[in-house]
């Protein structure tokens, strides 16, 4: 197995972590452990890098890539989103950062059998976590034309939406939508040729519609960001890279209320409500990839990073 991805925004994530040799920090995302080897050999031997990833393949080559750091790293089979059930089984507190890399890594994208990917044919797949029982193929075939429609339109932002939903369960009624190939042919069919010319891949937002609906990607991020913030000591940072836009707008959101939470009416001369700053965004702006990166990575191109700092 080649797990091969690379770590988009590598250099700057790892600056504005702000990374403290004796500190603790979480990856969230370890993937093949790109940004995880990165923080870890900044550490001393009292630091401490914990890595959480869903995904066996990511964890089995995370953890080679990240042997010669045995003494700093610990590697948990979780979702980010239980970060203060993983820290708690660990008897830590609080971490002086936490990571998270929002994207799909290469090596999901390319490997066919994973479901991923509408360019080549495999079983409607797309699990983060293999062990879950529940897959794409159960969305595609199992969705009421009107939740495919929903789940196409706010989360794939398709104008094609509700005529992709439409021709999926018409397929439906002669057999089972079996695998991506076949999938790819139903949403072609849905879309008109003049667009499809135009607009990119047919397929790219509905498979990610899909992809998001399973794993409950926005679900996860929107719920957990304010407990990644709680279990940050002071001054502690969170990094958030995100690679399409309903993903950056809850980061976005999230790091705006926690900032300035008060919901009081703006002709108060005082806030009453009682609700106070957990700290300030560091990133007013969006840190993107370089020229030179996007060049190097084409997938980088969509990427944003945003950054959280706890108050001290």
């Amino acid at each position: 197995m080649n797990f091969r991805h690379t770590s988009v925004l590598l250099e700057p994530s790892i600056e504005q972590l702000q990374i403290r040799p004796n500190g603790i920090y979480v990856d969230g995302t370890l993937g093949g452990g790109g940004h995880s080897y990165h923080i870890a050999e900044r550490l001393t031997e009292d630091g401490r890098l914990i890595g959480i990833d869903r995904d066996e393949d990511a964890i089995c080559a995370a953890s080679k890539r990240l042997e010669p750091f045995t003494d700093r790293v610990t590697i948990v089979k979780n979702n980010y989103g239980n970060i203060r059930e993983v820290l708690d089984r660990l008897e830590i507190s609080q971490v002086d950062g936490i990571l998270l890399d929002l994207g799909v890594s290469s090596y999901q994208l390319d490997t066919a059998e994973r479901g991923f990917s509408y360019m080549a044919d495999a079983p409607l797949d797309m699990r983060m976590d293999r062990e879950e029982s529940r897959t794409a193929w159960d969305i595609v075939n199992t969705y009421s034309e009107q939740e495919l429609f929903r789940v196409i339109r706010d989360y794939g932002e398709d104008r094609f939406a509700k005529n992709i939903a439409k021709h999926i369960v018409k397929q439906r009624e002669e057999k089972p939508v079996e695998t991506t190939g076949e999938l790819v042919k139903i949403i072609q069919g849905a879309i008109p040729m003049k667009v499809q010319k135009t607009g990119g891949h047919p397929a790219k937002r509905t498979f990610q519609a899909i992809r998001i609906e399973l794993n409950r990607e926005l679900t996860v991020i929107d719920e957990v960001i304010d407990t990644m913030i709680d279990v940050l000591k002071p001054g502690g940072r969170l990094c958030i890279i995100t690679f399409h836009s309903l993903e950056d707008r809850i980061v976005k959101s999230r790091f705006r209320t926690a900032e300035n939470p008060c919901v009081c009416p703006r002709e108060f001369p005082v806030c009453v409500c009682g609700r106070k700053s957990k700290g300030h965004v560091v990133t007013r702006k969006p840190i993107l990839p370089s020229e030179t990166e996007m060049e190097e990575n084409p997938r980088a191109r969509s990427a944003k990073l945003r950054v959280f700092e706890k108050e001290s």
